[in-house]
């Protein structure tokens, strides 16, 4: 895959490496629309708005928009520091790890070179961050694919997945985390089908729904709060999500009603996958719980429903009494004891003290 216009993909390089194509993900799944973003601040507006979203794609994103910044330097009288760029990518969404990941790749090459040659260095990390992302959903793929053939063979009978949130290709740079063993396993014949949690207040679910219907992967939409009681009528098989953050110890933070589904899960003696790429793992902190930031976004998200209206029209209502006092977190962290294995790039490994040790050996 190239870094230019192709099917499935959520971000591009214009060839006149300029600026970036997006898809505008709020948009979806209602109408697909791309966006061209030239600046640091067209940027952040589309990772603080989840234009784009998802912890791998955010990571990529910023990354681009730091060479736009240092190009735009070489223009302008008015220059924005090293610091004050990483500052204004890390504010815009303070969950995911990724974007520190990314941003401090991009500090770190350009840091070595001189002022003249930071835009053209920063530009070039961002692709090699693309091309690297796209190597491991790949990998993720394959390794998540063994899980899902062995299940499979064992049960002879249709497999049934269910995910919560968003983890496909529009997440990422191709195929996604969580989704990418299912895109692989359904390539192949597999039979499967996927339960697919609305997952409010941003409904990443419709998103899941609107891939897995492109690709013609059998699944089922369903309220966040279904999932114990289709799990507790022996109708899930497996779960598995993805990670905007995993702790040193296996602790996961994804999308908020995940840990439900892990407690679910564990509940039911279902196994419990988290698909991630190991830059999402954050080896500073061990306990998700009290060391992860969550993220409060808008009270918006919660108190209006967006959709179409018997038109065609994109709108939104408000949906509940004005003056409701609205608290809407945006993550939740699952403990290491729910989550069976992390697949990652690197393999599968148990949420185990030595098994995460042997996992950040692989990763130095």
């Amino acid at each position: 895959m190239t870094l230019y216009n192709s099917k499935n993909q959520t971000l591009w390089l214009d060839k006149s490496n300029a600026f970036i194509h997006i898809i505008d993900q709020t948009k979806l799944p209602y109408a697909q629309e791309t966006k061209a973003l030239k600046t640091l601040e067209e940027v952040c507006h589309a990772i603080v708005s989840m234009q784009v979203r998802g912890a791998p794609l955010i990571g990529i994103t910023a990354a681009f928009g730091f060479a736009f910044a240092l190009r735009d330097n070489l223009l302008n009288s008015k220059k924005l520091s090293i610091n004050d760029i990483e500052k204004k990518l890390l504010d815009t969404r303070p969950t995911a790890v990724n974007l520190h990941w990314c941003v401090a790749r991009v500090v770190d090459a350009v840091k070595k070179v001189s002022e003249e040659q930071q835009a053209s260095v920063a530009l070039s990390t961002a692709q090699l961050l693309w091309q690297e992302d796209s190597a491991m959903c790949n990998a993720i793929g394959d390794y998540g694919y063994e899980i899902i053939k062995q299940l499979s063979l064992k049960k002879n009978k249709t497999l049934n997945i269910l995910t919560h949130c968003n983890a496909g290709w529009l997440a990422t740079s191709v195929l996604g985390t969580a989704i990418a063993p299912i895109y692989k396993a359904h390539e192949v014949g597999i039979d499967l089908h996927v339960w697919v949690d609305e997952t409010r207040p941003r409904n990443q679910g419709y998103l899941t729904s609107w891939e897995l219907t492109q690709a013609g992967v059998p699944h089922t939409l369903i309220v966040d709060n279904s999932g114990g009681h289709i799990m507790q009528h022996g109708l899930v098989d497996m779960c598995i999500v993805g990670s905007d953050r995993t702790t040193a110890h296996g602790d996961v933070c994804n999308k908020i009603g995940t840990y439900l589904k892990a407690l679910a899960a564990h509940d039911n003696h279902i196994p419990f996958y988290v698909a991630l790429p190991t830059s999402t793992i954050d080896w500073s902190i061990n306990n998700g719980v009290k060391e992860i930031p969550i993220e409060q976004r808008s009270a918006d998200e919660i108190t209006r429903v967006y959709g179409l209206d018997d038109k065609g029209n994109a709108s939104s209502i408000i949906a509940v009494p004005k003056q409701t006092t609205v608290a809407n977190y945006a993550f939740d962290v699952t403990p290491a004891k729910y989550v069976s294995a992390l697949i990652t790039e690197k393999g599968v490994f148990k949420t185990t003290a030595e098994e995460m040790q042997k996992l950040k050996g692989l990763c130095v």
